[in-house]
């Protein structure tokens, strides 16, 4: 899947449907009931509702254009609308025949999440913070800082799933203090903070 203008011109050929403009006319042309409203994926408000369509533009044998591929595959042209401004964003498609619009919809809201990990390994992990002069050079660098970035990707998603005794039994002595400062609080209003017992240790 790659991303298209909405200048780029678009065409059917061998036994599809008639299409022929530039990616943003035939959005256009299209008509309602054309368009399915889809997530792209969960972002960090929630669910990523668009408006999708999706048009077949010819079935091609894969062995035209990669000897490792095989069978009948399909070009496209995969549209997303946003819903409140009505914004198009095009997407030129290779896939194999019959590859269902939601799975099309799943693989281009995989860039949300790529493009994130980029900016982090960017911000985080100095991955554009080179001056390499050769491509091993450059090669190199990108590779150990994409391999740190995977490393804390796993020990981040494991810390998070695992509670230590320890951090539950921490945990539970601060719910208690907090519940006995609320108390006080409570009972004398007018208590300054130097009243207030430390926090648990």
């Amino acid at each position: 899947m790659l991303g298209a203008h909405a200048t780029d011109q678009f065409s059917s050929w061998i036994d599809k449907p008639e299409v022929a403009g530039t990616a943003e006319q035939i959005a256009q042309a299209l008509a309602p009931e054309a368009w399915t409203r889809l997530s792209a994926g969960d972002g960090t408000k929630g669910a990523r509702l668009y408006d999708w369509a999706y048009l077949e533009l010819a079935d091609l044998e894969a062995v035209e254009d990669n000897d490792d591929l095989t069978g009948l595959w399909t070009r496209g042209l995969l549209i997303r609308r946003t819903i409140s401004a009505q914004d198009l964003a095009f997407f030129a498609t290779w896939c194999p025949a019959g590859t269902p619009l939601d799975t099309l919809v799943r693989v281009e809201g995989q860039r949300w999440a790529i493009e994130d990990a980029f900016e982090t390994a960017k911000t985080e992990l100095g991955l554009t913070h080179n001056e390499t002069r050769s491509w091993h050079g450059w090669h190199r660098h990108v590779a150990l800082v994409m391999l740190a970035f995977a490393m804390l990707a796993v020990v981040r998603q494991r810390a998070n799933t695992l509670t230590s005794p320890q951090k539950r039994s921490n945990e539970a002595k601060l719910q208690r203090w907090y519940a006995g400062l609320s108390r006080k609080s409570a009972a004398w209003p007018h208590a300054s903070s130097s009243d207030a017992s430390s926090p648990p240790s």
